[in-house]
This record gives C-alpha cells, sequence and structure tokens, in this order.
C-alpha cells in the first residue's frame, strides 16, 4: 500500500488551534470589568467540570479558561478617575459630527462598544485622553473634531 493511502490519524488533518491573543499593554480594569473576569473564570471552571462527553466543547473551554486566568492573574484595577480630566474609567458626553455621544472609557475585556464602552487603546478614547470639558480635540484627522461636553466617573 502506497504511504498517500495511509492515515494514522484525523488528529494530524485537523487545523491548529491557537491560543486567544492577549492584548498588548498594561491589563488595566475598572472594578466592574475585574468582577466580570472573575465571573467568567467561575463561569468556565464549572464547565470545565462539568464537561464529559464532548472533547472539542473540553477543549475550547480549557482554552478560554487559559485566556480568562491570565486576564486575572494580570488586572491591575485603575485608580479612580478624575472628573476634571478624560482618563482610564472616565464617562464621557461629547459632540462630534454634530451629534452628541457618550462613551465610558475601559479595559479591553470589558470594552463593547454597542453598549458605549470602548477600551483605553481604542484611536477615540486615546484622542479624549488628558482632554477637559469645553476643550476641542483633534481626532481621525480632522483639527477639533470633537468637543467634550461632560466628564464623570464610569461606575
Amino acid at each position: 500500500m502506497s504511504v498517500a493511502f495511509r492515515r494514522d490519524s484525523d488528529e494530524e488533518h485537523k487545523e491548529p488551534r491557537f491560543e486567544i491573543p492577549i492584548p498588548v499593554g498594561p491589563n488595566l480594569v475598572t472594578p466592574r470589568g475585574l468582577k466580570q473576569i472573575e465571573a467568567r473564570v467561575l463561569e468556565l471552571e464549572a464547565q470545565v467540570a462539568a464537561e464529559e462527553q464532548d472533547e472539542a466543547k473540553l477543549e475550547e473551554a480549557k482554552r478560554d479558561m487559559r485566556y480568562w486566568r491570565t486576564r486575572l492573574a494580570t488586572a491591575q484595577l485603575a485608580p479612580q478617575a478624575s472628573q476634571d480630566e478624560i482618563g482610564f474609567g472616565s464617562r464621557v458626553r461629547f459632540r462630534h459630527n454634530d451629534h452628541v455621544r457618550e462613551i465610558a472609557i475601559v479595559g479591553d475585556d470589558e470594552a463593547d462598544p454597542s453598549t458605549g464602552r470602548i477600551a483605553f487603546s481604542a484611536p477615540l478614547a486615546r484622542a479624549m485622553m488628558g482632554a477637559g470639558v469645553g476643550e476641542h480635540v483633534d481626532f481621525a484627522g480632522k483639527a477639533e473634531a470633537i468637543e467634550i461636553l461632560e466628564i464623570a466617573r464610569y461606575d
């Protein structure tokens, strides 16, 4: 029999499963973000303990658990944000292109743009960092594209 027709196992033909990439930089979190990470770790630990039948689901849960345990171990609770200057943990109301929006600047794992939470590493957040109420900041190559209307702490 030719070597071309011999197959030792199905494992050698599967796509490799890589680890979930860890975002670059410090793992800053809000108190809410830290609670979310802790809850996710507990949820995955329970899922791994309960999974008995499906090997693929078990491996997927273990992979996710490695990511979230790493994020929990490296989490750094950020100092409370100032209400005078935009920073990590700020809730910001601003005007951009004649539209008023509100966002909260949070950690990478807590970010959910659809609910108004953006990561501190996002271009919009980076553009606003350090600005105060009434200031205009440059964004997307446009001078004074954003007007800061209000700053509060995100809880």
